[in-house]
């Protein structure tokens, strides 16, 4: 498995790496497989990537997957739907058709789900030899791989819907004989703890972790590899991509690369460290990735080397307008997995707190692996911290959002599926069914944060606690899924409705009901203001790099069919030797933003990058 930070260029070296083990063992199947919604599989290997495994052309016996989820999900209703449904009925009061709708909900976190599940099949069935798993970037990995937990409590949820049946069907008849539920659960639980033994076994599964030689990559691939010693992952090595070999091209970046690869040696002692070297041109197509899998060295050690003197470059016109004259009150910042999104968006966010020193400005990150305190140089989290007289950061986490939300809604709503205090036979329902419901409900699908995310930060530009939000968000494809979230909830709200209005005359729960259409209410209005130009704006970032620019092209075309507006784009790290043409983007104005100084402070990074984004006057005036 290759994951890391986004955009450090995990498919160029799983593809390289896929084409590696394929050569070295010609007898032998291998599978390159991506698991990340927005993959860039097709655009590394220069060759159409389907649903399904299709061998290369010149090395037949490595195959090429993309999940789709979607297809997996049909496919997992198909074979277990049945015995879902009747489990639900045995465990609410609720008939089993009454799950049916649940399946064409579309539920954050499924690409996880579903592709954990394929990756323990894959690793079960073993029908391929070897398997190379080119992952979503490091907050959803950990989603993924933590999902494991998850289905281990949903499973021991159903076997209380059946013991129950079990308890039923024993004191009326006298006996029990296990049915075709029973069965499908053992089978079930062996399927998962056979893929859970392979994904924890070191001498069958390794995480090779890729990074870059740059602070903010580095800090997070420290926490990365924290968790997964947690979710007691097998880590088998680090790879650092775009290692300079000479130091006289950039000196500035020469010498944080020797500094941060000690620290990298020293964060890894006990596994190896691989370097890979900046290339020349993009790595694309089958001749320059085995190149590039030639290029690959072991280091042991490194030489520092000292700071050069610290060049601001000059700003390139044109810069941003006031987004606070305009009356925008919320900013959303996305784009491939490593494109400088979190820079930009802390930049924006200290230039508009300066231009309007009456504004309360905030900027919030919504990516699970948070890097926005790292660009300020200072610890954030769930609680908003100062950062200036007017702005303030907020690393939103997880847990407390969702806890949060199992207070408010989740724990009545699993009382209310499971029928608590509605049935005669107390005994038998409060011995199983309301505890697997609350233990189905402690649990979420990763994505949900996110979407509850969403309505904390409208609730605080609705209340006038902040007069301008900046969202710094996950990479492209979690991007897409946050954004359709508020649809995946309100129908998921107009499922629960549609139960409670079949039943209510024994659930009851009125004022509960009134509480989630009080939900349901700001979803809505979260997903016309999402849409709303006046109210909301989307800023992409982008690198030159084809694969970069392709998945933004993308990403512009699946935003203009959701109706979110896109009014600027981005390009990070921009020269004149490296200028992307504007014609990709027609509808929206190309901002450049050139490459930072590296031997600075973070505060003075964003700062300076503020200063290279908007007019200099802008920000001065309102400070004579």
């Amino acid at each position: 498995m290759f994951s890391g930070k986004g955009g450090v260029g995990k498919t160029t070296i799983s593809c390289s790496f896929a084409r590696y083990w394929a050569r070295k063992f010609p007898q032998e199947k291998i599978l390159l497989i991506s698991t990340d919604p927005a993959h860039s599989l097709g655009d590394v290997l220069q060759s159409e990537v389907k649903d399904i495994a299709l061998p290369i052309t010149d090395l037949p016996n490595l195959s090429v997957q993309a999940l789709d989820a979607q297809k997996l999900l049909l496919e997992f209703k198909a074979k277990y739907s049945y015995f879902l449904e009747m489990l639900v009925e045995r465990g609410s009061l609720a008939d089993g058709g009454d799950l049916a709708p649940v399946w064409d909900l579309n539920w954050p976190g499924l690409n996880e789900l579903m592709g954990l599940l394929e990756i323990e099949r894959l690793l079960s069935e073993k029908k391929v030899d070897r398997v190379v798993i080119d992952m979503a970037p490091s907050g959803h990995t950990l989603s993924l791989l933590g999902l494991k937990d998850f289905l281990d409590v949903i499973l021991n949820s159903l076997e209380l819907f059946q013991e129950k049946h079990r308890v039923i069907t024993t004191t009326f008849s006298g006996s029990y004989t296990a049915d075709e539920v029973d069965n499908f659960l053992v089978e079930m639980k062996t399927e998962l703890a056979e893929g859970r033994r392979l994904l924890q076994d070191e001498k069958f599964t390794g995480c090779l972790v890729v990074g870059i030689s740059e602070p903010m990559c580095f800090l997070e691939t420290e926490r990365f590899l924290n968790s997964l010693e947690t979710l007691e992952v097998p880590y088998a090595g680090l790879f650092i991509n775009r290692i300079l070999l000479n130091s006289e091209l950039e000196p500035d970046r020469y010498a944080e690369q020797q500094n941060l690869l000690k620290k990298y040696l020293e964060l890894s002692p006990n596994h190896p460290v691989f370097i890979l070297p900046q290339q020349r041109v993009e790595p694309l197509g089958e001749v320059a990735l085995d190149s590039l899998a030639s290029q690959i060295k072991q280091i042991a050690s490194v030489e520092l080397a000292p700071p050069p003197l610290i060049q601001w470059p000059a700003k390139v016109l044109p810069s941003f307008h006031d987004f606070l004259n305009e009356g925008c009150q919320l900013i959303i910042v996305g784009g491939k997995g490593g494109v400088g999104k979190t820079t930009v968006g802390a930049a924006i966010a200290w230039a508009c707190s300066q231009q309007h020193p009456d504004k309360n400005i905030r900027v919030i990150s919504i990516d699970p692996a948070h890097s926005l305190g790292d660009a300020f140089g200072t610890n954030l989290g769930h609680e908003p911290i100062s950062l200036a007289s007017n702005l303030s950061g907020q690393e939103i986490d997880a847990h407390q959002v969702l806890e949060k939300f199992r207070v408010d809604y989740l724990w009545e709503l699993a009382d209310m599926i499971s029928g608590e205090g509605s049935q005669t036979d107390t005994t038998i329902n409060v011995a199983y069914v309301p505890e697997a419901w609350r233990q189905i409900m402690s649990q979420a699908l990763p994505g949900i944060d996110e979407m509850l995310a969403l309505i904390t930060v409208m609730d605080l530009l609705d209340s006038k606690q902040q007069d301008l939000i900046i969202l710094d968000t996950a990479p492209t494809g979690h991007l897409l899924q946050f954004l359709e979230m508020p649809s995946a909830l309100g129908d998921w709200l107009s499922w629960i409705f549609k139960l409670w209005i079949k039943y209510q005359d024994i659930l009851g729960r009125v004022d509960f009901i009134g509480r989630l259409r009080h939900l349901r209410q700001q979803v809505v209005q979260a997903q016309k203001k999402l849409k709303n130009p006046q109210h909301t704006q989307f800023i992409g970032v982008i690198q030159s790099e084809f694969a970069i620019i392709s998945e933004h092209i993308r990403l512009t075309e699946s935003l203009k069919n959701m109706g979110v507006n896109q009014r600027y784009v981005v390009q990070n790290r921009y020269s004149r030797e490296v200028q992307i043409d504007g014609s990709l983007f027609p509808e929206q104005t190309m901002i450049r933003l050139p490459s930072l100084p590296r031997s600075v402070e973070p505060i003075a990074r964003i700062q300076g990058a503020a200063n290279l984004l908007f007019e200099v006057e802008e920000l001065t005036k309102n400070k004579r």
